[in-house]
Order: structure tokens, then sequence, then C-alpha cells
């Protein structure tokens, strides 16, 4: 591929993202078109509060699940921190990269900042980042494989594209993980480099962690939201949480920051024209401030203190040697001139 060619590749990708939110905001405003901002605003207060606080252990629960990414990309590159780091690292890099998108560029800027400070190399983050976006991609996959079972039949069998799509769907997220095992089995103890970095193939048993992993962090976003729509439409977990997955697989596809616009989009043409969109919108909008507002203002809060922190303690190791310099150079000039006298 000529330079001229990667330029325009790149151009088109970054532009993709202003495309698929243009087109999301259409679509909402089609679907959304015969309700008013007090239906949306009475949704979301017709909430019960006991699903906004289920709503908001599962999103607790589900970013811890998402800092165990960074501990298992650790133990891949054969690296120790702190508990406390790798965790504000994991929670702080997703809480960011679910609202700003493009997770390479805004996660891992804060890991690089985080990790660099913590004798992590550069190379090596780069492998952090790339093995915590195949653990998302493998968790995924699982659940869309599991979920594809439990939907029922008669929405497989609703029209030619929906069973089309389903079928192909399925067949890739199977061939994608079937592929991954099979490379852990057949080339244990092997390494692709791709340019100056080499990446280990992992153990099946990593692999298995990998999806485990994964599945449980979809699973608990999922629920996040699965609390909100709950007063306004009952659908099966099965069928439910294998959309939840194709939604928020294509929110991070399309580059748009957080998916906004393009996920809502597809929960709202996905589920039956019975139901209220408006309670639809409410409950998707709860769930933003729930997993995406909430963790940014509480890790973000954290991430303050602890760089306050750091200035703190710099300050007092700057004066603490500001007073001794001089002692030093003190003892040092009465030392010198005691050796002068002595020759």
């Amino acid at each position: 591929m000529s330079i001229k060619a990667k330029r325009l590749f790149k151009r088109l990708v970054s532009y993709s993202g202003i495309f698929f939110f243009i087109l999301a905001a259409v679509m909402l405003w089609w679907q959304l078109r015969e309700y008013s901002f007090s239906d949306v605003v009475h949704a979301i207060i017709d909430i019960p509060w006991l699903n906004l606080v289920a709503a908001c252990v599962a999103c607790l629960l589900g970013y811890i699940a998402l800092s165990l990414y960074d501990y298992l990309a650790l133990r891949y590159i054969g690296a120790r921190v702190s508990w406390w780091k790798w965790m504000l690292a994991g929670m702080l890099g997703f809480a960011i990269s679910n609202n700003a998108g493009n997770a390479v560029v805004s996660g891992g800027a804060i890991r690089y900042r985080l990790y660099t400070r913590w004798r992590i190399r550069g190379g090596d983050i780069v492998k952090m980042i790339t093995f915590s976006g195949l653990t998302f991609f493998l968790g995924c996959s699982a659940i869309v494989i599991a979920g594809y079972f439990l939907v029922p039949s008669h929405i497989l069998n609703a029209s030619v594209g929906t069973s089309v799509g389903l079928n192909t769907l399925f067949f890739i997220c199977l061939a994608v993980v079937l592929a991954y095992f099979a490379a852990t089995i057949f080339f244990r103890n092997k390494s692709i480099k791709i340019g100056n970095i080499k990446f280990d193939v992992p153990s099946t048993r990593t692999a298995f962690f990998q999806t485990l992993l994964g599945a449980t962090d979809s699973f608990l976003a999922g629920l996040v939201l699965y609390f909100c729509l709950l007063p306004f439409v009952h659908i099966p977990f099965g069928t439910y949480i294998g959309l939840f997955v194709i939604a928020q697989a294509t929110g991070v596809f399309s580059q748009v920051p957080g998916g906004i616009g393009v996920f809502e989009s597809i929960f709202l043409l996905a589920l039956p024209d019975t139901v209220d969109k408006a309670d639809i919108f409410g409950a998707l909008l709860a769930y933003r401030i729930i997993y995406y507002v909430l963790p940014l203002i509480g890790v973000g809060g954290l991430f303050f203190v602890y760089e306050n922190w750091l200035r703190a303690r710099m300050k007092r190791w700057l004066a603490d040697a500001k007073e001794k310099i001089p002692h030093i150079s003190g003892k040092w000039s009465a030392n010198k001139n005691i050796r002068s006298r002595k020759k």
C-alpha cells in the first residue's frame, strides 16, 4: 500500500465516526419524532429506585471486572505492580475510553502515563492494550455464541435478513473463538513479531480466563441496562444479552465516542413497535448516566487525588533535598580543608 493510500485510509477511518454519528442521530430522531422531551424525562423518573440501586451495584462489579483486564495483561507480559495501581489504571482507562471512544488512543494514553511511571516499558504497554482488546472480543464472541442458542426460534424465522445476519454472526464468532484456542494449542511457546514488538502466544489456560473475564464484563454491563429496562419491557435475558453485545460491539467499531447514538439506535430498532420508545430511550439514558458518567466522575476524582498526592510528595522531596544539599556541601568543604591541612 502506497503512502497516499495509507493516508487516505486513515482519513476514512477517522471520518467514519462522524458519518456513523450523523446516521445514528437521524435514526434516533426518526424513532423518537412522536415523543417530547418531557416523555423521556418522565420515563427516567419512573424507573424504581431499587432497579437503579441494582444497576449501580452491577456497574461497580463491572468496573472491577474491567480492572482485571489489566491484571491479566500484566501477568501476560510477566510484570507486577501493586493491586491498587492496576485497579486504578484499569478503571480509569476504561472509564475514559468508554466515554471518548477509540479505546487504543484514549484508554491507551492514560495507561501509558501511569504504567511508564510504574516502570513498565512502552512496548509492554502496547502488548497489554492488544491483549485486553482480544479479551474483550473473546468475551463478546462467547456471549453471542451462548445467546444464539437462547434466542427464540420465531425471532430467527421472522425474516430472511434476520436469520442470515444472526447465523453469519454466530459462525464468525465461533470461528474466532475456535481459531484463538487452536492457536494456543498448536503454537504454544511460540511468538509473533509485529513491527518491533514480539507477542507471545498465550497458553490455553490464559485464553480460557480471557474468555471468561470478557464474558463476565459484558454480562455485568448488560445487567446495568437490563435493570433499567425491566420496568418497561419484558424480554428473555438470553435474547436481551445477545442484542446488547451486538449493539455494544457495533458502537465500538463505529468509532463514535462511547458509541453514542449507534448503540441506542440498534436497541430502538430491534425492540418491538408495541413498546413505548420514549420509555426505552429513558432507560438507555439512565444506563448512560450510571455506566458512563458516574464512573468517569468517581474514578476521575480518584486520579485527581492521586496526582495531587504525587505533586505534594515531589515538593516534600525537593524541600528535603534543598535542606540537605547545603549541609552535605558544608561537610564536604570541611573535609576538604582538613585533608589540605594534613598535606
